[in-house]
């Protein structure tokens, strides 16, 4: 059968969290996906940690000031199978459309170890694939957990082949090429709204909006894929929340470098408008065959590469805090010895 090159059109949502209140931010979620469906939208990505919200306050006060915040995103984070989810893939089935969701990430085996995770939803309702961040970036690592490669991959779907990745691993060219390898066609970038390092004032600080630009042109040039870059924006009441009245902090937040969400094709030519001040959707028609003619130029996953050279293994294997065997899953010999350390499938805990 030879190979489809679907059309369709996409919508990146610039869009801020109800802060640290994961019900509240799933409705305005759904909102967002009505009006992109209403609005012809087959795909609509929402940001990193778009539930319940992004820390920011990890780069703006010491960790000693900041349990309050932790305990709060802690019990506000979601489960891929917990209410949250299913409202938001409820709405992915009611409107026919793919959802690409950033969601702080709890596990029932702890009630602190969190993850940087983003969910693709299908128009069916289901999870397609669930990937957490491989490493937190600088001061997220107070926050989140590493994640392991089990959704770093490439899910086939009817409007192309989609990949995702969250936020400073669309730095990592390894991380990158994994998906390339798998014949991405679509790639979903997520961010924050903003990003501090240093105060505004300094010269040398960290300039967010620079850096998706540059990220997301050099994989949409270099994969020959669309990119779907989705920010987050900062409404004042994150701002307020966060500064607590902290006039510096709020001054820091004001005046950092912002996010920006936007469209590029397989050229890393932007194709849709351009959002960073203010929340909305950008849009774009996506046909997934102007990604043929480039790979005639630079294909690093077909001729262009050397693979007698280069070798690169991605493990997949899901990593869980422990195995349990139960004792209808241990199978016994004829002499009544066990067999606990012969292969058998394990049952993890998440």
């Amino acid at each position: 059968m030879p190979l489809s090159y679907p059309r369709f059109k996409a919508a990146a949502c610039h869009i801020s969290s109800v802060f640290l209140d994961s019900a509240g931010t799933v409705e305005k979620g759904i909102s967002f996906i009505r009006e992109a469906a209403a609005k012809g939208a087959a795909l609509v990505a929402f940001p990193e940690s778009f539930v319940p919200g992004f820390p920011v306050w990890a780069a703006l006060r010491a960790p000693i000031e900041n349990h309050d915040f932790f305990r709060a995103l802690a019990m506000q984070s979601v489960r891929r199978d917990g209410e949250e989810v299913a409202r938001l893939a409820a709405a992915a089935r009611e409107h026919g459309v793919y959802v690409s969701v950033g969601i702080s990430e709890g596990t029932d085996a702890s009630v602190g170890c969190l993850w940087n995770s983003n969910l693709l939803i299908g128009p069916d309702g289901s999870i397609l694939n669930h990937h957490r961040k491989l490493v937190p970036t600088f001061y997220e690592k107070l926050i989140w957990a590493n994640g392991d490669a089990r959704g770093l991959r490439v899910t086939p779907t009817e409007i192309g082949r989609i990949g995702a990745l969250i936020c400073g691993e669309n730095t990592n060219p390894l991380s990158r090429y994994a998906l390339m390898a798998e014949g991405e066609q679509v790639h979903v970038s997520t961010y924050p709204p903003l990003w501090p390092t240093r105060p505004p004032s300094d010269n040398n600080a960290y300039d967010l909006r620079r850096a998706i630009e540059i990220r997301a042109g050099a994989h949409a040039f270099e994969a020959k894929v669309f990119n779907i870059v989705s920010s987050a924006f900062a409404d004042e009441a994150l701002i307020a929340a966060v500064s607590k009245n902290d006039k510096t902090i709020r001054e820091i937040i004001e005046r950092s470098p912002k996010s920006v969400s936007m469209i590029l094709d397989p050229t890393g030519t932007v194709i849709s408008p351009v959002l960073s001040g203010e929340e909305g959707i950008v849009y774009a028609d996506i046909d997934t065959s102007q990604s043929v003619e480039p790979k005639q130029f630079h294909d690093v996953v077909g001729y262009y590469n050397r693979f007698d050279i280069f070798d690169l293994k991605i493990d997949r294997t899901a990593r869980e805090p422990a195995r349990f065997i139960e004792a209808a899953e241990i199978a016994t010999t004829p002499d009544g010895d066990d067999n606990r350390s012969n292969g058998h499938a394990h049952r993890g805990t998440s």
